[in-house]
């Protein structure tokens, strides 16, 4: 009789865990899903996702361009950057999102509900990198369109896809930490603001030897300078001073590993505050 209801532990044990893991997905899904559907009923955050970007790549392209030396057509150094600064837009859209539904009495609801509270979170991060591989795709192509040649081939465009993706899911940790930190939109929009600016302080739009000394410094060690290097070296062959790009395996590590670094900290964060906020 003991070693038979031994067994039959050690089997429903299994049956056990794979019904906790078919419940998270069920719920972190239904988060998706739902914030998916807010975009439908409300496109804006979409366009605007699109038209920023687009917008400063073409002034970048046909209005500065021609002032700024980089030793090759400018459209094809700045569209790494400019891949980023839309990943920046949609991570300070998701973290006025998430402000919404904490101060608005949503997050109040989702608690009440038999449903892992972090799969709050989840949803919103995962349905905002979903939106932001899309708006990146589009901008690309826009890039494409008005003279960006990328030389990569298939296992380069694999790998800047996947160094894209990691930078969007590290940028929206970032936001969610945001979102459920701040106790207004107004705050989370202008903190979320200065995720979009940052690139523009790295070698996303000039090469960071023509920038002052103090400022060169902080350029060329920011989280965000290895991950444009890293795409730009995947996908044009080509590092921040137009010369043919060396050293591209230990940039896309360093990028990688502040991708890393970003989405532990923030992403831990961010499910630690929440959990909090839903305790106070």
């Amino acid at each position: 009789m003991t070693t038979y209801a031994a067994s039959t532990t050690s089997i429903a044990q299994p049956v056990s865990e794979h019904s906790r893991l078919r419940d998270a997905a069920t719920d972190v899904g239904t988060m998706v899903g739902r914030s998916l559907r807010l975009v439908r009923r409300d496109p804006d955050e979409l366009i605007m996702a699109l038209v920023l970007p687009i917008s400063i790549m073409l002034l970048f392209v046909y209005v500065f361009g021609g002032a700024v030396q980089v030793g090759v057509d400018y459209i094809t150094y700045a569209t790494p950057g400019v891949l980023l600064l839309c990943a920046g837009y949609g991570a300070s859209n998701t973290a006025v999102t998430i402000c919404q539904d904490m101060t608005g009495g949503a997050m109040d609801r989702f608690r009440s509900l038999p449903i892992l509270s972090w799969s709050v979170i989840a949803g919103h991060v995962i349905a905002s990198v979903l939106k932001n591989l899309i708006t990146s795709a589009i901008v690309l192509a826009v890039a494409v369109a008005i003279g960006f040649r990328p030389t990569a081939g298939v296992l380069g465009w694999l790998g800047a896809i996947g160094m894209i993706t990691a930078y969007v899911v590290a940028i929206t940790c970032v936001a969610a930490f945001i979102g459920v930190s701040v106790r207004s939109v107004a705050a989370a929009s202008g903190f979320g603001f200065f995720m979009l600016f940052l690139p523009y302080v790295s070698s996303a739009f000039v090469p960071p030897s023509t920038m002052p000394s103090w400022m060169r410094g902080f350029a060329e060690h920011q989280p965000i300078t290895p991950v444009i290097e890293t795409i730009r070296g995947l996908l044009v062959g080509m590092g921040s001073d137009a010369a043919p790009v060396t050293g591209l395996g230990s940039t896309a590590g360093l990028a990688l590993l502040w991708c890393a670094g970003i989405i532990a900290v923030f992403g831990i964060a961010a499910g630690w505050k929440f959990g909090r906020a839903g305790r106070g």
